[in-house]
């Protein structure tokens, strides 16, 4: 139960963070930020139809060199 409340308070934080468009980094971890996906054209898989996808922020995460280092042991 603490460790979910822990888990879950970072979380929102993190959360926070990137909505005021801040940049999170958690070192030997990676860091969380935030990127704009142009609008663009795209297409309806089931219709085939062409689509004008809207401009979005969407969350980016980049891993980081000691977390990447001990996957790739």
């Amino acid at each position: 139960r603490d460790i979910e409340r822990l888990v879950g308070t970072i979380l929102d934080e993190i959360g926070g963070a990137l909505e005021r468009g801040d940049r999170v980094e958690l070192r030997g971890f990676g860091a969380f930020s935030v990127r704009e996906r142009k609008a663009r054209l795209g297409r309806n898989p089931r219709t085939g139809t062409s689509v004008e996808v809207s401009e979005k922020k969407v969350p980016f995460f980049k891993m980081g060199k000691g977390m990447r280092e001990r996957l790739n042991r």
